[in-house]
């Protein structure tokens, strides 16, 4: 058994979730079974969405599945221990998984856009016959994303991400900076100390890593982050906490999604990547 709560903007507990584990099976990948995680949208998916959704001025809205586990068909066999508590039935029982999800959600999160809001809704009431679900309403919060919405423009941003962050680091007092990374840094040849706990700066790169999404002016410095996993150093550490600083004078900074945008892509190329190195 796990447990992990659904939280609003605020940091509200939205809804109470047990998440059920498989434990100690005996069986292996390739031969018993092959997927091994539940179906997801890519987040450029659920970007381009974002964007063609605020292009094209239609209806988005949020819906949530009950046991999303429970729904679908499985074509394999897959074996469980009983969970805590269920062992003083039977010792020599073990749980076998009848069903799984499979279709293209966000585990038990998805949204549904449309220009026709009659046929959203009968579409939701046919998902409802289904399934258990339960209707959200409006987009307003997407894993971790927080979405406003006017009839110019939508925007999404990560700004309870980004604050929490900066409270997990205990920086939330500190003065600001106006950059994520000093010019002309050194970090590539740093032989400073190796710190001595290097499960926290992972946590953080891979917390920085998911900010991303809203945030492209921090890929560089991720990036530069993400090569010291293995042996972080002092100044790879301080490099890293002076970034929570620039977070800090911009946790509430997004993307904005135009809506007389022409949808078409446009890509830009660094003409001095030589110099990176």
């Amino acid at each position: 058994m796990g447990l992990q709560n659904k939280t609003s903007p605020d940091g509200k507990i939205a809804r109470y979730k047990t998440r059920l584990v498989a434990l100690s099976n005996q069986q292996h990948e390739g031969l018993d079974y092959t997927d091994t995680c539940a179906p997801v949208a890519k987040p450029t998916t659920v970007w381009m969405l974002f964007e063609i959704t605020a292009a094209k001025k239609w209806e988005i809205h949020q819906t949530d599945v009950h046991n999303a586990f429970l729904h679908g068909d499985l074509h394999e066999e897959v074996y469980m221990k009983l969970p805590p508590g269920f062992e003083i039935f039977d010792l020599t029982k073990v749980c076998r998984l009848k069903t799984v999800l499979n279709i293209l959600v966000y585990v038990d999160d998805f949204i549904v856009s449309g220009n026709d809001l009659s046929t959203m809704q009968r579409f939701k009431n046919y998902l409802s016959q289904c399934f258990h679900m339960k209707n959200l309403g409006k987009l307003k919060y997407f894993l971790g994303i927080e979405v406003v919405r006017n009839n110019e423009a939508i925007f999404i941003s990560q700004r309870k991400h980004a604050l929490d962050i900066i409270i997990e680091t205990g920086l939330l007092g500190f003065k600001l900076v106006s950059t994520p990374i000093e010019l002309n840094h050194k970090l590539l040849r740093d032989n400073s100390p190796i710190i001595e706990n290097p499960e926290a700066y992972r946590r953080l790169v891979g917390r920085l890593i998911y900010l991303t999404f809203t945030r492209p002016e921090m890929c560089y410095i991720v990036h530069i982050l993400s090569q010291f996993l293995k042996t972080p150093r002092q100044a790879h550490r301080d490099t890293k906490l002076g970034t929570v600083h620039y977070l800090k004078g911009s946790s509430g900074q997004g993307i904005l999604l135009r809506a007389d945008s022409d949808l078409r892509l446009t890509a830009y190329c660094d003409a001095d990547w030589n110099g990176c190195f």
